[in-house]
C-alpha cells in the first residue's frame, strides 16, 4: 500500500479538485463532477475507512488514501477511532457525485467484515479485489464493445445491457472465446470468497463504464 510523492500530489489534487467543485455545484449547474479517476480514488478511501474502522487500525500510515483523504479535507477524528468520521464523509460524497445507495455501501462493509479478521488479512483481500476488478473489466469490455460509443443519453439502456452481461458472467456455461470462458470462472470464484451480488457488481461496472466514456479521448 505504499504511496509515492507523485501519487499523493494527484490524489490530493483530486480531493481538492472534487472539494471544490462540490461547494461550485449551487452556482454554477454546468460544472462536472468526479471523472473515472475521482470514482476510483474515493472508492478506495471508503475501503480503508471501513478498513479502519472495523479493525481498529491506529495507524495513519497504514491507509494513504484515506490519510490524504482526512488531511486534504481536514476531518477530525471522531471518537479517537480511526476511519468512522471518513467513511461517513466519502460515503456522502459518493452518494451524492455518483448517486449510489445503502445497499451499495453495505455489501463492501460486509465484505470486509467477512474476509478480514485482522490486520493481515487486508492485503490479501485487497489483491483479491483488484483481480476479482481487472477481470471483471476485462471481461466486460469484450462483451460490450460497441455499446461503449453509445451515447450517455441512454443510460437506462446502457444499465440494462451491463445488468444483463453481469448476469451472464455469473451463470452462462457456453462461451465462444476459451479465454472469457475462463475469466468469467476466475470472477465468480472470486464473488463467492468477496461476497458481492449482482447488483453490487452491476452498479460498480457501470459507473466505471458511464465515466470512461466521458475520459477524454487520446489524441491521435
Amino acid at each position: 500500500m505504499h504511496t509515492t510523492k507523485i501519487q499523493i500530489h494527484l490524489i490530493m489534487n483530486i480531493f481538492s479538485k472534487l472539494f471544490a467543485k462540490k461547494q461550485q455545484e449551487d452556482t454554477d449547474h454546468s460544472t462536472k463532477i468526479g471523472g473515472m479517476e475521482d470514482f476510483m480514488t474515493l472508492i478506495r478511501v471508503y475501503y480503508q475507512a471501513v478498513m479502519a474502522a472495523q479493525l481498529g487500525i491506529s495507524n495513519i500510515n497504514f491507509l494513504p488514501d484515506m490519510a490524504i483523504f482526512k488531511r486534504t479535507l481536514k476531518i477530525p477524528t471522531q471518537n479517537n477511532k480511526l476511519g468512522i468520521a471518513e467513511r461517513s464523509r466519502c460515503k456522502k460524497m459518493l452518494a451524492d457525485i455518483y448517486k449510489l445507495d445503502d445497499n451499495f455501501f453495505k455489501e463492501i462493509d460486509n465484505s470486509i467484515k467477512k474476509n478480514c479478521k485482522n490486520i493481515n488479512d487486508i492485503k490479501n483481500y485487497l489483491f483479491m479485489f483488484q483481480g476479482f476488478s481487472q477481470d471483471l473489466m476485462m471481461v466486460m469490455g469484450n462483451l460490450m464493445q460497441w455499446k461503449f460509443r453509445m451515447p450517455s443519453i441512454f443510460k437506462k439502456t446502457l444499465y440494462a445491457m451491463t445488468e444483463k452481461n453481469i448476469h451472464d458472467i455469473l451463470t452462462k456455461t457456453t462461451w465462444k472465446d476459451e479465454g472469457v470462458r475462463k475469466t468469467c470462472m476466475n470472477i465468480r470464484q472470486y464473488q463467492h470468497v468477496l461476497g458481492y451480488t449482482e447488483y453490487w457488481m452491476t452498479e460498480y461496472t457501470y459507473n466505471i463504464i458511464l465515466l470512461a466514456k466521458k475520459e477524454p479521448k487520446p489524441k491521435a
